[in-house]
């Protein structure tokens, strides 16, 4: 009984440490106001030498167009198992788009970064039209992107 008792408890201060090592981060991206459809994102991690590490959401249901998110696409594979569960639809002109997903603590503070690919269909695809670091400095600080991206910020909850 002691043993079993010992095991329980050694598996709960696992999964509490692990809900410990990571924070909810808020993603808020507005886009700028163009004429054309409805604007695909990736929002990803990579490492300080911009190799892929993570997808935190992709806009845009259809997978066809991802193959135009190039810079994700290419360090993802994307491979379905990589964005399941981590898609919506795609936001048009002037839209914002806010999501919130858990960052596990190694990637702040560790020259990890944030980077957003968009793509519009029939115009001009932006690879890394954002590039930040993911830093507790960096915190709710704007950053203007390169292409459909007017406005992105990052805040952790």
């Amino acid at each position: 009984m002691k043993k079993r008792l010992l095991k329980a408890g050694w598996a709960v201060a696992m999964i509490l440490s692990c809900h410990a090592q990571a924070k909810n981060v808020t993603f808020t991206a507005q886009l700028n106001n163009y004429g054309g459809d409805g604007a695909y994102l990736a929002i990803y991690l990579t490492n300080s030498d911009g190799i892929y590490q993570q997808t935190l959401w992709v806009a845009g249901t259809k997978s066809k167009h991802y193959k135009h998110l190039s810079d994700w696409a290419r360090g993802s594979g994307i491979n379905r198992a990589d964005y399941d569960g981590l898609t919506g639809a795609s936001i048009s002109s002037g839209q914002t788009l806010n999501i919130t997903r858990n960052v596990d603590d190694a990637f702040i503070d560790s020259g990890y970064q944030i980077r957003v690919d968009t793509a519009v269909e029939d115009m001009r695809d932006n690879p890394a039209d954002i590039i930040v670091a993911l830093t507790t400095t960096g915190t709710g600080k704007v950053v203007n992107g390169n292409g459909y991206v007017n406005s992105f910020t990052y805040v952790f909850e």
